[in-house]
């Protein structure tokens, strides 16, 4: 069965699932919004419906939870779930949701946004949550261009890859988002593709429920701009076409799971291990400087 015909099973069997009750996710989703604005064969609606499934699974209250989103296509989702979020301005999502988890660390907080606004714009701010090891998951979107403000060249964007901004090509070296994530402090880091459906949402469970900075990295080619421009098919062509260069190496050390333009995509679990959080390293460095007179800081 090929990856189009297992799309409208699933599609069919949620059909099934809801009858005329209507979607399967009208809990976690605001219909009164939908349909949403994002382009067909793109990638950040499946996302979306996956992360409602990894919540589902979880069974965590959604008044536990708050996603915070920053600009970009991606960055639209925080006005989709029907859980507190924040849609904060460029690449400011991290800094306004480690806010949010210090105010109430009791809380699960969700960053949801793309490769433009989380590792170029905020790139600095991925940096040091991650260095510091707040407890936040962050899901990134990487569609590999600017796609929201015309489909710029991006720091994801593959080298080769052409864009408004490189018409013969791109010539600079892409960040590999894996091999950032972890170098810089991440407890866990994997990467799917779009269509891995239920890897993804496995990821998701995963990221949500480790403490720490971890990190899901979602490729999703933009299919109006990246893919379009790099003539890489039509319609569901675009996005199986990564599904179907991507190999399984799970455990793969970081440094060698770079994205070409044209190459074999390696996604899996590349990270999984234990640190303290910043929130439990606070504490425990203040226990030992002030013994009987410290409090923890519970919020």
């Amino acid at each position: 069965m090929s990856v189009t015909d297992e799309l409208k099973a699933a599609v069919q069997a949620q059909t099934n699932k809801s009858g005329d009750a209507g979607h399967p996710m009208e809990d976690f989703l605001r219909m009164d919004r939908i349909p949403h604005i994002w382009c067909p064969t793109c990638g950040i609606g499946v996302v979306v419906n996956c992360f409602a499934r990894a919540l589902e699974k979880i069974g965590i209250p959604l008044d536990d939870v708050a996603v915070v989103s920053g600009i970009g296509c991606t960055g639209r989702v925080a006005g989709y779930v029907k859980i507190d979020s924040f849609h904060t301005t460029h690449g400011r999502a991290i800094p306004f949701a480690t806010g949010l988890k210090l105010g109430n660390p009791k809380l699960k907080v969700v960053v949801i946004s793309g490769d433009g606004d989380l590792v170029s714009i905020g790139g600095n701010h991925f940096v040091h949550a991650a260095r510091r090891n707040v407890d936040i998951t962050v899901i990134c979107v990487n569609n590999f261009n600017y796609a929201m403000t015309g489909g710029q060249m991006a720091a994801t964007s593959p080298t080769d890859s052409i864009l408004t901004t490189s018409p013969y090509g791109n010539f600079e070296t892409p960040f590999n988002l894996p091999f950032l994530a972890e170098s810089v402090g991440a407890t866990y880091v994997a990467r799917w593709t779009a269509l891995h459906i239920h890897r993804q949402t496995e990821a998701m469970i995963d990221a949500l429920t480790k403490p720490g900075f971890t990190f899901v990295e979602i490729l999703a080619p933009c299919p109006t701009i990246f893919e379009r421009r790099n003539k890489f098919g039509d319609g569901l062509d675009r996005l199986n076409y990564y599904y179907e260069h991507s190999e399984i190496k799970h455990g793969e050390p970081t440094a060698n799971v770079d994205v070409g333009l044209r190459t074999k995509i390696i996604v899996g679990k590349f990270v999984d291990k234990d640190r303290p959080t910043w929130l439990d390293s606070m504490n425990s460095h203040l226990k030992r400087k002030l013994g009987d007179r410290f409090t923890p800081y519970e919020g």
